[in-house]
């Protein structure tokens, strides 16, 4: 199978990654890429929204499979535009990913399928985000309607902080503050079966202790050894299952990932949103515990045949992500500073623990330089988080970037039982 990517962050390779160590893959592809993705795939030089270039480099591979990473390209109708040419992808259509493009829209599929999720109003003038802040209280939830990279959600005790978001934003939803841990979950869907990945846990805050500002995750884990083992079938019968019904019922069948952002509340599980992609930085330890070969489980996604396909198969470990982000992040990130230690990390930690590129290029010496907010996904697998964890953060203590910062609390209370 001939497969190429799509999207050049940490969550693309991570796929590539998957996707290079599976025996089916006798080419990888992957376009724009980064300076880690050179090292498991050919690159190409693509603009990642153009339905058209990415299907005509599609056709030009030869490909059996593409793999849509991000969401905007995915919102723009990137994967409509290659299965028009003939060639499986693994992605929803520019009207099933509405479900991440617009908060709104999202809400309404909710309330029709009855999936439990936050009271909330839409707003569209000051006036009615006035009267939907005094209907919550503090703390205050505020998201963009539409897509803001993981960055357009505010949760303030401050009035004025989320007033002044919602009158930032020409639509937004604003919805009753969920209590509880939140736990991501992933499944890959045809259209009609759903398959859950394993939850993971991500970090959004910027700093140690849940502190800063919402990022777009700074770290992640899995397993998670404090939630109900029925928590996975629970949510697949409440929220994954009916939400691909309700689509399909609609005209508008959802093939591809679909990612719920869950609250364990009081009240029981609750939709705090859904993507429509493979999340970063969970992504990375999903796939990490992934022992079914990805790119069977992606084409039978992509072609409607996964109500046949084999069981998943998983390690009994565990993984642990850190991110490692640039200076000033998540403000206006400083970019093009050398990166190293990227060598020992490789000679000396591999293959538990490994590095997977964000944003990231090859400067013209070819040494490794910054590109973006979040630069690097340090990634560590053990027999137990604890061990995943000290492999994940020995790693990171190898590599040197001036100014970069990262957590070092990822994962510390799921690992000691807090």
């Amino acid at each position: 199978m001939k497969v190429l990517v799509i999207g050049g962050g940490a969550r693309e390779h991570a796929l590539c990654r998957s996707l290079s160590l599976d025996p089916d893959v006798t080419a990888l592809h992957c376009a724009p890429g980064n300076a880690g993705i050179a090292e498991v795939a050919e690159l190409h030089e693509v603009d990642a929204l153009d339905g058209r270039a990415v299907a005509d480099l599609a056709v030009g591979l030869a490909a059996d499979l593409v793999v849509v990473g991000p969401e905007a390209p995915l919102v723009a109708g990137v994967a409509d535009a290659v299965r028009e040419r003939g060639i499986p992808a693994f992605g929803p259509s520019a009207r099933a990913a509405e479900l991440e493009g617009s908060k709104a829209f999202a809400k309404d599929v909710m309330a029709a399928a009855g999936v439990p999720t936050a009271r909330s109003y839409v707003c569209t003038t000051p006036e009615e985000v006035d009267t939907a802040l005094d209907a919550f209280g503090a703390p205050y939830v505020v998201k963009d309607d539409g897509l803001a990279a993981g960055k357009g959600v505010v949760v303030t005790e401050d009035v004025a902080v989320a007033r002044a978001h919602a009158n930032a934003c020409d639509r937004v939803v604003i919805e009753e503050f969920l209590d509880g841990p939140e736990v991501s979950l992933f499944a890959v869907t045809d259209g009609e079966t759903v398959v859950p990945l394993q939850p993971a846990q991500d970090f959004k805050r910027a700093h140690d202790g849940d502190q800063g500002p919402n990022t777009g995750g700074m770290g992640a884990y899995s397993p998670l050894p404090w939630a109900d083992p029925k928590l996975v079938d629970e949510v697949l019968q409440t929220v994954l299952q009916p939400t691909v019904d309700e689509l399909r019922r609609r005209g508008t069948p959802f093939s591809g990932l679909l990612y719920a952002g869950l609250a364990i509340t009081s009240r029981g599980v609750r939709v705090i949103e859904f993507n429509a992609r493979f999340g970063d930085p969970e992504t990375q330890v999903v796939l990490a515990r992934l022992k079914t070969p990805l790119a069977g489980l992606l084409h039978a996604a992509a072609t409607g045949a996964l109500a046949t396909f084999p069981p998943l198969r998983w390690s009994d470990g565990a993984a642990v992500t850190v991110v490692i982000a640039s200076h000033n992040y998540p403000g206006t990130p400083r970019t093009g500073d050398p990166i190293d230690g990227l060598a020992e990390v490789a000679e000396q930690d591999a293959p538990d623990a490994y590095v997977l590129h964000a944003g990231t290029r090859r400067g013209a010496d070819g040494a490794v330089l910054s590109a973006g907010g979040r630069v690097l996904s340090v990634t560590a697998t053990g027999a137990d988080l604890a061990t995943a964890r000290e492999r994940a953060y020995r790693s990171v203590d190898r590599i040197a970037l001036d100014g970069s910062h990262h957590r070092t609390d990822i994962a510390a209370k799921a690992a000691t039982g807090e």
